[in-house]
This record gives C-alpha cells, sequence and structure tokens, in this order.
C-alpha cells in the first residue's frame, strides 16, 4: 500500500479563493480592504521570506498589506508602541509579528499587546483561552490548517484516535484542542514520552510537530493513518519533516508532504483568520 500525499498546495489555493470571495464582498459592503499589519523585526533571512510569501498571498486575496521593517536593536519598548498604534487604526483588521524576535527582546510581553480581536496568529492567551474552552476565536493558524487537510482525506476526524506528538503553545496544544473539537480521542505526546511507540501504534490521525527531523519512523505509524507533518527541519540546504517520508509512505493511508503540506496551508489560514477579524469586527 502506497499512502495518498495530501497535497497541501491545492488545498490552500482553494482556501485562498474562498477568503477572496469574502474580502471582495465585505470591500463591496464597507467601501474599504480588509487590513493585514505585518512588523518583521531584524535580517534574519527566512523571516524576511516567510514575509514576502505573506504579503503576496495578501495581494492574490484582495487583502492590504502594510509591511513594517524595523532594526534588529528596536527596543521591545518601541515595538510595542508600534503594535499599540496598529490596535487602534480601523483600518487594519489583522497584526502579525514575524517570529522569531531577535535575542533579547520577550517575545511574550511583545505579542500579549498585540489587541485579540486583531491577533491573527492566534497566539494571545485570550485566544488560546477561548480556543481551550471552545468558544469562537482566532485559532492558531497551522493547526487550523491541519484540520483541513485531515479533512480533505474524507476521513472522519470524530470518533478516532489522535496522536499529537508536540506540546508548544503554537502547533501542539492548539492542534490538540481543535481535534478534541472535531470529537477525536486526543493524546499529547513529546520527546520525552515513555514508550511513544506503543501510543503512535494507535493513531487514526497522527501529528508529527515535534520539531525533531525524521522523528517518526514507518515502524511508529498505525498501517492505514492519517499523517500530518508539521516538522520544518533544515540540513544542508534541505528541508526536512519530522516524519521519515520515504518508510511512512509504504505505512499510511494519508500523508502530507515536506514541502508542499502544511506549509502552504499555514498562510492560507492566516489571510482566512484576517478576513474573519475583519467581518467581526464589522459586526461588532
Amino acid at each position: 500500500m502506497q499512502a495518498k500525499s495530501i497535497d497541501g498546495k491545492s488545498i490552500a489555493a482553494q482556501v485562498r479563493a474562498r477568503v477572496r470571495l469574502r474580502a471582495d464582498r465585505f470591500y463591496e459592503r464597507t467601501g474599504r480592504r480588509v487590513g493585514l499589519a505585518v512588523i518583521l523585526v531584524g535580517e534574519d533571512p527566512a523571516s524576511r521570506i516567510y514575509v514576502r510569501n505573506k504579503i503576496a498571498a495578501c495581494e492574490e486575496a484582495g487583502i492590504r498589506s502594510a509591511s513594517y521593517r524595523l532594526d534588529a536593536d528596536t527596543p521591545a519598548d518601541k515595538i510595542v508602541e508600534l503594535i499599540e498604534t496598529l490596535n487602534a487604526d480601523s483600518g487594519i483588521d489583522g497584526i502579525l509579528v514575524q517570529l522569531p524576535l531577535p535575542r533579547g527582546i520577550d517575545e511574550k510581553k511583545v505579542l500579549e499587546h498585540v489587541a485579540p480581536h486583531k491577533d491573527v496568529d492566534g497566539f494571545h492567551a485570550v485566544n488560546a483561552g477561548n480556543l481551550l474552552l471552545g468558544n469562537a476565536c482566532l485559532a492558531a493558524c497551522t493547526p487550523q490548517g491541519c484540520i483541513e487537510l485531515i479533512r480533505s482525506t474524507g476521513v472522519p476526524i470524530e470518533g478516532k484516535n489522535a496522536v499529537v506528538v508536540g506540546r508548544s503553545n503554537i502547533v501542539g496544544k492548539p492542534m490538540a484542542m481543535l481535534l478534541l473539537q472535531n470529537n477525536a480521542t486526543v493524546t499529547i505526546a513529546h520527546s520525552k514520552t515513555t514508550d511513544l511507540k506503543s501510543l503512535t501504534l494507535r493513531a487514526d490521525i497522527l501529528v508529527a510537530a515535534v520539531g525533531k527531523k525524521e522523528f517518526i519512523t514507518a515502524d511508529m505509524i498505525k498501517p492505514g493513518a492519517v499523517v500530518i507533518d508539521v516538522g520544518m527541519n533544515r540540513e544542508d540546504g534541505k528541508l526536512f519533516g519530522d516524519v521519515q517520508f520515504s518508510g511512512a509512505q509504504a505505512v499510511a493511508g494519508h500523508i502530507t508532504p515536506v514541502p508542499g503540506g502544511v506549509g502552504p496551508m499555514t498562510i492560507a489560514m492566516l489571510l482566512q483568520n484576517t478576513v474573519t477579524a475583519a467581518e467581526r469586527t464589522e459586526h461588532a
């Protein structure tokens, strides 16, 4: 059996097309474009690429982007001052602070100043808390994208055993919450879990978000499982996932490639969150 590859690029394109329709309708109703502010601090090469891709995606989706580039030595207070200005700007619906921030800047301190209703990354404690409680919120983009990828397979989430390997606030924890909301039975594991293999072998849905190159091997995967690889590990100029792809492909039922799986969905869900934020403000 060879696993079916889950085409994140194609599914992301479908999401972006739906976002474009919503953004255009918002413009027709309000006379202004949905607005996203992107803050980049420093000159990290990967971050610059990510920001460029996000701005290009905004243009495609009919979202106005405003880019703010700050020097790496910009004090945290100055970044917060910019965020507060954007919080008060009625033309800005979403605020994205590109991570990681330069060394010495307290990311938590900076991010907590983004207004929750403009927190399109879904990182603010208010949004994380509402996700836990099952309330309407702007949920973290990557986990939202993973849910869309799982749904695309046609495999129902409800009633399935799901294992999330990784416990970060950005992916692992919100991923588990979204799976719970979809009525999966969820286990959170991580690199320190004892006998991890015994857990992953029971997973109908396996999400690998541990941040270690090819950490999940074929012998850890239940035959026919849906495998979502969130890993983005760079080595010698190449990109590797958290799953050993060639081996896993021979066991799983569906699997995301790296690249071309989860990555495109993260940006697509960022755009979706931005339009959702605009619509909620419109009807507030």
